[in-house]
Parts: structure tokens; C-alpha cells; sequence
């Protein structure tokens, strides 16, 4: 069931399946404010949508990396408000970027579960394109890191090759980035006792990634304000401006 702007309306039941979590699980998270409360529809069934999905996977991440309940919710808690179902899985991706790579062999079955869907051969074929999945003696070998941001692109209207393409500029961004404040650090802590350097690297990491997440978001934001205005409409807007 959907809505006209084409936003799932989940069941309870409908949304723990996708998520693979339990409906106890759902309802507990809601309890804790870990979850925002459902639309209420007709006959007084609760609909969820897709930001409770990402919300549901971004926690799902911080559990793979160990965090407790009470860190999880200090984490919810300090994300911005109004955040939309993208803006969660790029905090998803940031979340797994902390934790080393892991990659499993699964069957067609099991890739699907760990997917949340049905995934078509050409499915299939895109995510290896994009390096979340390879085939391997009739089983596939999956990067759990990547796959819920892989299966989410799969709706993206965008080509593969536009896709590919942007996975390439951010691999080499984020590189030279993260060369450059290694370099630094690595001059901070030079000095230091081996339990300073991992203290620090602890709490700077985490700080780090969240940095260059808000800073990528604004500059993306920007750009995009900037391409849809076009330099016509600005200058226009800035005549307006000296008029008044």
C-alpha cells in the first residue's frame, strides 16, 4: 500500500518484515523514542514509511558495531531534526565506515533477506556493477557494509554509469581528505604515549566522519541550489535586490 506520493504505508508487521527485526522490536524501539510514532489511518491502524525503514537500518548498524541501547539513544538523540530517509542512510554509510570490512558468501535466498526485498537478475547484475556483490560457484559474496546503501540506489533514477561515476569521485575525495587529516593528527600525536594516541584516535574518529558528513551535506546543498537557480535567476535576483 502506498500513498500518492508514492511513500510506502507499512503495517507494523509489513515494516518489521522488511526491516527483518521483530514487531516487539519495533514497538520496543517506539517506546524509546528511538522511532517517530506512525501516521494514524483509518480504523486507527498505524503506517510507517520509509524514514522509519532508515531509521530502523541506521539503528540496526549501530547495534553491528557494538553500541549499547543507552549510546544508541544519545546517538538518535543528537541527529538533526527532520532528517529524511536519504539523510539517514548517509549516516548509516558514515556508521559503517568506523568498522572493518565484512564480507559474507550467502546464498540467492539469503542475499535477499539481508536486502529486505526480492532482487531480479538485473538487480543482481548492478549490485556486483557496483562492487556490493560478486558471484562466487553459485553462491555471492556480499559487502555487508554497502549493501543497504547498494539496495537503496537500485530505486535511484539515476543511470549506473552516473552512479559509478559519483562512487569514483567519492572514493577519491574522501581518500585525498582523509590523507590530509592523517598528516595532521599524525603530527598531533607523534609525541605522545601509545594510550594518548588511541584515546584520541577513539574520540576523533566518530568527530571526524560527522564533520566531513555536515560539511559534504552543505556543499551538496549548495551546489544543488546553485544548478537549479542557474546564474539567470541569480542575477535576476540580485537586480531585484538593488531595486528594492
Amino acid at each position: 500500500m502506498t500513498t500518492d506520493a508514492e511513500e510506502p504505508a507499512l503495517t507494523i508487521d509489513e515494516l518489521a518484515a522488511r526491516a527483518g527485526v521483530t514487531v516487539r522490536t519495533v514497538r520496543f524501539y517506539g517506546t524509546k523514542g528511538l522511532l517517530p510514532p506512525p501516521v494514524i489511518g483509518p480504523r486507527r491502524v498505524g503506517h510507517y514509511g520509509r524514514k522509519h525503514l532508515a531509521r530502523l537500518a541506521l539503528i540496526e548498524e549501530l547495534q553491528r558495531q557494538g553500541m549499547t541501547l543507552a549510546a544508541i539513544e544519545r546517538y538518535v538523540r543528537q541527529l538533526p531534526a527532520g532528517l529524511s530517509e536519504h539523510d539517514l542512510a548517509v549516516h548509516r554509510a558514515v556508521v559503517a565506515s568506523w568498522a572493518p570490512d565484512v564480507v559474507e558468501t550467502v546464498t540467492r535466498e539469503e542475499l535477499e533477506r539481508r536486502a529486505g526485498r526480492r532482487l531480479g537478475d538485473s538487480d543482481v547484475e548492478r549490485l556486483a556493477a557496483m562492487d556490493v556483490v560478486r558471484a562466487d560457484s553459485g553462491a555471492y559474496r556480499v559487502d555487508l557494509g554497502l549493501l543497504r546503501l547498494g539496495v537503496e540506489l537500485l530505486d535511484v533514477p539515476l543511470s549506473q554509469e552516473a552512479i559509478l561515476a559519483s562512487r569514483k569521485a567519492l572514493i577519491e575525495h574522501s581518500r585525498a581528505a582523509a590523507h590530509e587529516l592523517a598528516e595532521l593528527f599524525r603530527g598531533e600525536v607523534s609525541k605522545r604515549d601509545t594510550q594518548d594516541v588511541k584515546s584520541l584516535s577513539a574520540h576523533m574518529h566518530p568527530l571526524v566522519v560527522q564533520a566531513l558528513l555536515t560539511t559534504f551535506q552543505r556543499s551538496l546543498r549548495e551546489e544543488l541550489r546553485e544548478w537549479a537557480t542557474g546564474p539567470g535567476a541569480e542575477s535576476e535576483s540580485e537586480s531585484e535586490s538593488e531595486a528594492g
